[in-house]
């Protein structure tokens, strides 16, 4: 009876851990930084107590909503757009040598520009509103959706492969019931990496223009001199990062429940 107490306690905490850890280390950073702030006496204006940040939290809750809004949207819609062309771009690079010489160098150089140099420009192209800041969420979290893509579809075994093709599979066939599920894992992967770039592709695109968004609040507040504000809008953007990391690992868990169970 002793020996299965303890087993349900120790699953009871490996469950409860992704939770409680987490808490736990959010705790003791908010320890450290009311404890700098009065320990070094640090100005309000340089760096706002906790206390500081949770009151503007709760008295611009709405404003910070609706301006969260914005940045969510911005987001979800560019990082749907990069999924879709990434998954098509990285396909064609996988099934087609041609293709991959002619599109993998732009690629690789194009990622290698600093995006912060094509805002400006986009909002001289598209004019100020959500269409320059979709597009730089496209443009900051491209590149990883589309290198997953196609190095997964090239992982397949040869195995699998030649599998398909003794059963007369075609083309298309093979690439849909095996190359295709065989990569998901990779692309995946591709996508936790691209999804928080996309939330930064959107800050970026607010930063360069407009008057709506979480960077619009952090940069009129930064300039009036309230960084409490300004902080409470970077608390709410890395909240918004969390959860939408976390929603792409719990799709990746309801479609693929397989590949937990047959890795370490």
């Amino acid at each position: 009876m002793a020996a299965g107490t303890g087993g349900r306690g120790r699953r009871w905490v490996t469950a409860a851990s992704p939770v409680l850890l987490p808490v736990a280390s959010a705790g003791l950073v908010l320890t450290l930084w009311w404890g700098a702030v009065v320990a070094f006496d640090i100005p309000r204006i340089l760096l706002p107590g906790p206390a500081e940040v949770v009151s503007e939290l709760i008295r611009l809750r709405h404003r910070l909503w609706e301006q969260g809004l914005v940045t969510l949207t911005e987001t979800v819609v560019g990082f749907g757009i990069t999924t879709v062309a990434g998954l098509l771009l990285g396909s064609a690079i996988a099934a087609s040598r041609i293709v991959d010489q002619a599109t993998t160098p732009w690629l690789v150089a194009f990622n290698a520009v600093p995006k912060v140099a094509l805002a400006p420009m986009l909002v001289v192209w598209l004019n100020l509103g959500m269409q320059p800041r979709i597009a730089m969420v496209v443009l900051v979290s491209f590149f990883p959706v589309v290198l997953a893509t196609s190095a997964g579809l090239r992982s397949t075994p040869v195995e699998l492969v030649e599998l398909a093709r003794s059963w007369d599979a075609s083309r298309w066939r093979t690439f849909a019931k095996v190359r295709f599920p065989y990569a998901l894992p990779q692309i995946f992967m591709g996508l936790k990496i691209a999804m928080p770039l996309a939330l930064i592709g959107a800050v970026v695109g607010e930063f360069a223009g407009g008057n709506t968004g979480l960077a619009f609040v952090i940069r009129t507040a930064s300039a009036g001199g309230n960084t409490a504000l300004a902080f409470a809008a970077i608390v709410v953007l890395s909240l918004m990062g969390i959860g939408l990391f976390y929603a792409v690992v719990a799709l990746e868990r309801l479609l693929l429940p397989w590949v937990r169970a047959v890795t370490a």
